[in-house]
């Protein structure tokens, strides 16, 4: 006895009738009948006694009925399930991304979308960029977030968004007159360097040397984000990722940074590894953000960013002045 044919039986046990079952499942009245008389040629005993045009299930048929409610309940959770995931309703989605991507695109865009998908559960973590390239080939994420990107095997990426490096500091400084500051204007004030051997760290030094500039850094930190601290702060000049002064409600001037630095944000996941349809919305709607923040922001070039919220996107992926990609 096949799936459908419990469903009738099930169907005629509750309404007596083979009328009212047909209305219930969308079938026939004979269609019912006749799968009445298959079932009982199979069963080889009687499902149904006739009573004054109504029928009445015989131990036999409740036998079956109390035996497949639980197939049926279990049916029910998987047809549940079913229109949860074409729905997006629940399920479970790991991102990792590198600070400046996870204190700035992320929060919006994760907001909205949980907002709107309570039964979802999250996880993402905050790495440096290699931490990211393996928890997205090693499968601990579905998608990853970094600043710029070398040749991976096995890695799909695309560009969600670019800016350029820019140059922080305290609103009162004196350079914070300037609606450009470049490599050689630094010169003679501390400075705060991204740390050697880092994506960012290493496109910086080669803005200088590419200004024949000379760098020499007071102090050297690994984030970005550190470095608008330390320079609200006073400690010095930074040169960083066009968003990470966004972050946090830093006081800081921020003037656009000569030679340009380009800083593309990345988003990659496994080619070996089909994405779920949690994670293609996802990225769907980092795209979008991406879209709306290319369309509504206006340059950073001149601004000073006391108490700043958030932007709905950040990066720190870099082409540096020549014509190399770092991230």
């Amino acid at each position: 006895m096949n799936l459908r044919q419990l469903e009738i039986l099930r169907a005629v046990i509750r309404h007596h009738t083979t009328v009212a079952a047909a209305e219930e499942l969308a079938l026939s009245q004979p269609a019912i009948s006749n799968a009445l008389k298959t079932m009982e040629a199979q069963a080889g005993f009687t499902l149904f006694e006739r009573v004054n045009n109504r029928l009445f299930p015989t131990p036999e048929a409740m036998a079956l009925y109390e035996e497949s409610e639980a197939i049926f309940t279990l049916h029910a959770r998987l047809e549940s399930r079913v229109r949860d995931l074409r729905e997006q309703r629940t399920g479970h989605l790991s991102i990792v991304a590198t600070p400046p991507l996870a204190y700035s695109i992320i929060p919006p865009t994760l907001s909205g979308f949980l907002r709107r998908r309570p039964q979802t559960r999250m996880f993402f973590d905050v790495r440096r960029y290699e931490g990211v390239i393996e928890g997205v080939l090693g499968n601990v994420a579905e998608l990853g977030f970094a600043l710029g990107l070398s040749d991976h095997p096995g890695i799909a990426h695309e560009v969600v968004h670019t800016g350029e490096m820019v140059c922080v500091m305290p609103p009162r400084h004196p350079l914070a007159e300037r609606d450009v500051i470049s490599a050689r204007d630094l010169a003679g004030f501390p400075l705060i360097g991204l740390e050697r051997g880092t994506r960012l760290g290493e496109a910086v030094r080669d803005s200088f040397r590419q200004a024949d500039a000379d760098f020499q850094p007071t102090v050297e930190v690994r984030y970005c984000n550190t470095a608008c601290v330390l320079a609200a702060a006073g400690v010095g000049i930074a040169v960083v990722d066009p968003f990470s002064p966004r972050q946090g409600g830093h006081d800081l001037a921020v003037r656009p940074f000569t030679p340009s630095t380009k800083v593309s944000a990345y988003m990659l996941w496994s080619e070996a590894k089909p994405l779920s349809n949690l994670a293609k919305t996802f990225r769907n709607e980092v795209r979008n953000a991406s879209r709306t923040l290319a369309e509504s922001t206006e340059p950073i070039a001149s601004a000073s960013l006391p108490n700043t919220a958030p932007s709905p996107l950040a990066g720190e992926g870099i082409t540096g002045p020549s014509t190399c990609s770092i991230g």
